[in-house]
């Protein structure tokens, strides 16, 4: 699968069908940076009418992801990726269509080459920022990738 904007909503479609319902959907990615979009709705409202904490954290990993797997396809290489931990801050009500944005690119690149050059698993730790319509931050999320290469027979 080439990394597209097309083909990853295509993916959560296919693949991740709870983030397509709730209105996930990728706007924008190259080599630095992904931005994905939801909008608050009834299908992904909290009680407190706003956004639900766990679908702000399906976008917000996917913009992280998205550059994983798009700089994991630029290498040529088999490498296995995996989210092993994440934290968020919750600053404001998710209402309204809620942008969010990772510019981690660079950090990714620089670890799949690690991990190339030296056999080694990698970790490394990546924030999407959720913004609302106003351009006021919502939430900050951060996730932490584990990268390997894979080795044949395993």
């Amino acid at each position: 699968m080439n990394i597209s904007v097309s083909s990853l909503n295509k993916f959560l479609f296919f693949k991740l069908p709870s983030a397509f319902i709730c209105g996930v959907r990728v706007k924008e990615i190259d080599e630095n940076k992904c931005v994905v979009t939801v909008k608050h709705r009834w299908m992904n409202q909290n009680p407190f009418n706003s956004m639900y904490f766990a679908v702000q954290a399906m976008a917000a990993e996917l913009t992280t992801g998205a550059l994983v797997m798009k700089h994991i396809q630029k290498s040529e290489k088999a490498i296995s990726m995996l989210v092993i931990s994440n934290k968020s801050i919750f600053t404001k009500k998710a209402t309204g269509r809620i942008t969010f944005a990772c510019n981690d690119g660079l950090l990714v690149n620089q670890a799949i080459q690690k991990a190339i050059e030296t056999g080694k698993g990698q970790t490394f730790w990546m924030k999407s920022i959720g913004t609302n319509e106003n351009g006021e931050q919502v939430s900050e999320m951060d996730f932490e990738w584990s990268i390997r290469i894979k080795t044949k027979g395993l």
